[in-house]
Parts: structure tokens; C-alpha cells; sequence
């Protein structure tokens, strides 16, 4: 391969900015909701990310541009792999928008960057639009941004927009004391203007934006903004962002805190994955995601799509490539939704290096859609065929099945639909039972309880493969960074293994009394350790939504434990 086509070694250009804000309730959704459409309507083709583990936002995202959403964290993902994730997913995209998370410099720690907007914003290179609520105040505008300014002196605050002004002359005031203070310029403002508020979070809103019922906000915020602000000076503050180059392979290390034990001495699966992808050897750091320059000739077709070989090298079959990958792309194909192969790839696409490629089926709808779309991409890259399917729809298990990765999602919103689909739940019950790794989180493990009380008290029967009942709350039980470690070997970790995720949720699981408790987890966070989730033989559920990319053999093994099971017992699944 010619060294100069490894995508190390060529500069990359990505137009892009950073939304940030003060802090939460700033404006910079409905800024960036604005400014994704404004774009769009230009004619641009414009790719959203946010910072975090947010998965509302990046549904608003996905409805104004058409294109599927990512998330970028620094605390659950090595800076290497989410800037190597950036510029795969952004590299067809004309611009790159990336909303920030809570005001600037809020993340995981009170007197460090980790794990928040501003992070993210310095290991991508990234100008930032700063969101500034003004209500109230005149030169005081200035000091909060001359603060925010001059906290961390190698973030690059390109711009403001003031949110929330009074009059255009309450605008006039706050821009000319701001660009005196901190010469830096304000290019737009929006006024207060309660049709711009967003709805309120509660669960059950992702249908709402499936409905398209908040379109009329989406062209609201565009109309506003590109009356009121100088789009023009953002695309060049975008253009002008610095080039970029993707990290080579032995940078896009595992997280900080997960295991140190090399995968490819401990798992044979992993091994044996590793050596013939050509990820690592047993010299290179554990965990690290085969990058472009390593890939055999087999991924080639996807190392041509992503600027990672010459296109004279022969064809690949390799299955998946981020940015090719999007969930919203699925096409119907039979009985399910599959995930279509490369453009103008061969039928064989779908087979992976180490034949037969298993399938994994994905439950996706209003009810299970909490997923983040890396984690569905690591999955397929390390050979499986994601195949989707909507129990919301009254599907079952498609019998292509050889695992079940069941997300989180709005389930209680659902629950008497869910309840009414036996194809479903009997599918589930099949499926345990004939040994099918079955993988759930969040609200996918409310699901394999034997029960779901909703809000109102009704209680609903769910597939009872997890020996608990689930029972809503009033108030959240549960939100935070997690930091998960294996407290056996099981379907995604060997013991002591960890990986990292987030925790958000309104429910508790209350096991039956003298069944026993089989933790998935010892589950860290800032309120201590706790045991956590469920976890036996083929079938592992907890609440922590993980992320993959923080412990990448753990996604070889889920398809390598699928791959395993492929072709057994699956009439169980068909009746």
C-alpha cells in the first residue's frame, strides 16, 4: 500500500464548530437545531454530533438533517478513537456541526476538562460558538464571557450568539460590550420568543419527532437565525478550523481505567480476530481499534471508502464503516431491516473474514432506539450483520437471528403494546432458552423482567427471563458516568474486565424475593460502587447504557459468542 494513502498521513479538512453554551438552558439546542437547518437549506450537507452520551439531541439532529447523529465522549471513548470516529464520520459531510453538553467546561470532574464540551472541542481542533443567555443584563454579558474567555487560554472561542435578548436594541448594548471586552465577535442574536422553547424531555418525545410535530420549531429557530445572524462569517470561522490528521493505530487506545490485560493473550475469540484483522499483535497496547494501515486486503472496500488505501487494491467484504453505517439508511430485506452493504459493494459484503458472518438482531423503534450508533458499527466491523427489527411493529425475532441486542428507549411509554406482541416476548423466551446470547441494557432489561408497572400502576407482563419486576418512579432513580467491571466471565467480559457507560432512568428492578442475584456488574460512580444488572449463562442486562469503544474486545466477543451459536437450535425460533 502506498504510504501516502493512509489516512495518518493525509491532512484531513473538516469545516466545523463547536456549540457551546454557559450552561445547561443557555439556548444552544435551539441554536443548533437552527443552524442544522439554515445550513441544510443552503444546500450543504451537514453531519451533527454531540458532545456526551445524550440520546434526545441527536434525535432532533438526525430529524433536521436527514443523517444519522454521533456522540463523542471523552470519558467513555480514548481521545484517539473519538477524533479517529470524527473524521470517518464527517468525511462525506460538507460541514460538521457539534453541539456541546451543559455550559463549556462542565464534565466529570470539578477542577479538570475530562469529559466535557470543551475537551472535546480541543482534541478536535474545534473553533467554538459560544451560546450566551443575556436576559436581564447588559455589560454583565461581557464579563461572562471574558471569564469563559479566559479559562482555558488554548480554547479557541471563535464567535458568540446571544440568546434571549429584550430588543434589537438590548442586542445592539450586549454585542458592543462584549466585542470591547473580549475581541471577539457577536454574529447574531435571537429574541425571546416562547415558540422556540423545546418540549420538555419526558419520555416519549422521540415519537413526537418521529411525527415530524417539531418541524415547525426546527424552521422557526432557521428562520430567526438566518434573519439575525451573519451565517456567512460562521462558514468561514468553520472553514478556517485547522487541519486535522487521523491517529495511527497505536493512539486510539483503550480508556484510561480499563483492564491493562492484553486481549489477545486472555480471549482466544479476540485473538483470533485481532491476528486476522491485523488490529494488534502481542506488542501493540491492548484494546486498540484496527486502524485503516492494519486492515488485510479482505477491508480494502471499506479502507477505499474511508481514505484509507489506494482504490487499485482489491475489493473487501468486511461488513461496516462508520460513516456508512447510519441507522436511519436500513432498508427492508425480506422479512427484516438489514443494514445495506458499502455502496456498489457485491452481495458478499455481508460475509465477514471469518465466515459465516452471524447475525445480531437490533430492536429498533420508538420503544428501544437508545443506541449509540458507534456501538452498532463496532459490532458490525468486527463481523457481524446487524439486522433491525421493530417489536413496536408486532415483529418477532427475525429467524436470521443468532443474538439479540435489545437498547434502551421509551419501553414504559409502550408497555401494553410490547405486553400484546407475543411473536415478541415468546421469541425472547425461545431464544434464552436455546443458548442465543441475548444482550439488553437499560430499558431492554426492563423488558426481560417478568413485569413493568408504568406510571399509572398498570402492570404489564414482560418476557420473564430475568427472575424482577419493574416498577416506575415518579422521580429519576438513577443518572451519571459509569465505570462497569466484570464480577465474572460473561457475555461481553471476562472477569475484572471493565468498560464505561452512562446511567439514565426512571425505574427500579425489585428481584423476586429468594431468587438468586446474579450481578452483571460491580458499577462505579460518583455515589460509590454497587453491584448491578443481571447476568447468566448466554443472556447479560443491566441499566448502563456502555460504550463499546471502551473496551473494544468486548464487542468481538458478543459477535464471536454469536458466531458460536450460529446455525443451532434456530426452529425454536420460527414456530
Amino acid at each position: 500500500m502506498n504510504e501516502r494513502s493512509r489516512p495518518e498521513q493525509l491532512p484531513q479538512h473538516r469545516p466545523r464548530f463547536v456549540v457551546a453554551g454557559t450552561g445547561s438552558g443557555s439556548g444552544k439546542t435551539t441554536v443548533t437545531l437552527g443552524l442544522l437547518r439554515a445550513f441544510a437549506r443552503r444546500g450543504l450537507t451537514v453531519q451533527a454530533f454531540k458532545c456526551g452520551p445524550d440520546y434526545i439531541d441527536p434525535a432532533y439532529h438526525a430529524a433536521v438533517t436527514g443523517r444519522t447523529a454521533r456522540n463523542l465522549d471523552s470519558w467513555m471513548t480514548s481521545g484517539g478513537y473519538m477524533l479517529e470516529y470524527f473524521l470517518r464520520s464527517s468525511e462525506a459531510a460538507d460541514l460538521s456541526v457539534i453541539e456541546g453538553v451543559m455550559g463549556l467546561y462542565d464534565g466529570k470532574e470539578a477542577t479538570a476538562l475530562t469529559g466535557s464540551t470543551a475537551e472535546i472541542a480541543l482534541l478536535t481542533g474545534s473553533p467554538v460558538l459560544l451560546v450566551v443567555d443575556v436576559r436581564s443584563m447588559g455589560r454583565s454579558a461581557a464579563a461572562i464571557v471574558l471569564g469563559f474567555q479566559q479559562l482555558e487560554p488554548g480554547l479557541r472561542i471563535a464567535a458568540v450568539i446571544v440568546n434571549r435578548c429584550g430588543s434589537a436594541s438590548h442586542y445592539r448594548t450586549v454585542k458592543a460590550s462584549i466585542e470591547a471586552a473580549c475581541g471577539i465577535p457577536v454574529i447574531g442574536w435571537l429574541a425571546r420568543d416562547e415558540g422556540l422553547d423545546i418540549p420538555e424531555r419526558h419520555l416519549g418525545l422521540l415519537p413526537a419527532v418521529e411525527r415530524g410535530e417539531l418541524e415547525p420549531l426546527f424552521d422557526r429557530a432557521a428562520d430567526l437565525l438566518e434573519a439575525g445572524t451573519d451565517l456567512d462569517v460562521l462558514l468561514q470561522i468553520a472553514a478556517a478550523a485547522s487541519v486535522l490528521h487521523y491517529p495511527a493505530a497505536g493512539e486510539i487506545l483503550p480508556v484510561e481505567g480499563s483492564t491493562e490485560e492484553n486481549p489477545s493473550e486472555s480471549d482466544p475469540a479476540a485473538r483470533k480476530h485481532l491476528q486476522e484483522t491485523g488490529g494488534q499483535d502481542a506488542q501493540e497496547p491492548p484494546g486498540v481499534l484496527p486502524a485503516a494501515a492494519h486492515y488485510p486486503a479482505a477491508a480494502a472496500k471499506i479502507l477505499q471508502e474511508t481514505g484509507g488505501q489506494d482504490a487499485q487494491e482489491p475489493p473487501g467484504v468486511l461488513p461496516a464503516a462508520a460513516a456508512h453505517y447510519p441507522v436511519a439508511a436500513a432498508k427492508k430485506a425480506g422479512n427484516i431491516q438489514c443494514y445495506p452493504p458499502l455502496d456498489n459493494a457485491a452481495p458478499q459484503a455481508f460475509a465477514s473474514v471469518n465466515d459465516p458472518a452471524p447475525v445480531i438482531a437490533v430492536a429498533q423503534d420508538a420503544a428501544f432506539n437508545f443506541y449509540y450508533a458507534d456501538n452498532l458499527e463496532l459490532l458490525a466491523r468486527a463481523g457481524a450483520r446487524l439486522a433491525l427489527f421493530s417489536p413496536l411493529s408486532g415483529e418477532g425475532i427475525p429467524p436470521e437471528a443468532d443474538g439479540i441486542y435489545l437498547g434502551g428507549g421509551f419501553p414504559e411509554e409502550f408497555a401494553a403494546t410490547i405486553a400484546g406482541n407475543s411473536a415478541f416476548l415468546l421469541g425472547l423466551r425461545a431464544a434464552a432458552a436455546a443458548g442465543m446470547p441475548l444482550y439488553a441494557e437499560c430499558g431492554g432489561y426492563m423488558v426481560l423482567a417478568r413485569s413493568l408497572t408504568d406510571r399509572a400502576g398498570a402492570v404489564h407482563e414482560m418476557a420473564g427471563i430475568i427472575p424482577a419486576h419493574t416498577v416506575m418512579q415518579d422521580r429519576r432513580t438513577a443518572l451519571g458516568y459509569r465505570e462497569v467491571t466484570a464480577r465474572a466471565d460473561c457475555l461481553l467480559l471476562k472477569q475484572g474486565e471493565r468498560l464505561r457507560g452512562h446511567e439514565f432512568h426512571y425505574s427500579l428492578m425489585s428481584y423476586s424475593p429468594g431468587e438468586p442475584r446474579l450481578y452483571a456488574y460491580d458499577s462505579s460512580g460518583r455515589s460509590g460502587s454497587q453491584p448491578e444488572g443481571y447476568a447468566q449463562g448466554n443472556v447479560m442486562a443491566a441499566y448502563a447504557h456502555i460504550h463499546l469503544a471502551s473496551h473494544i474486545p468486548a464487542a468481538i466477543r458478543l459477535v464471536e459468542a454469536c458466531r458460536s451459536y450460529h446455525g443451532s437450535n434456530k426452529d425454536m425460533l420460527c414456530t
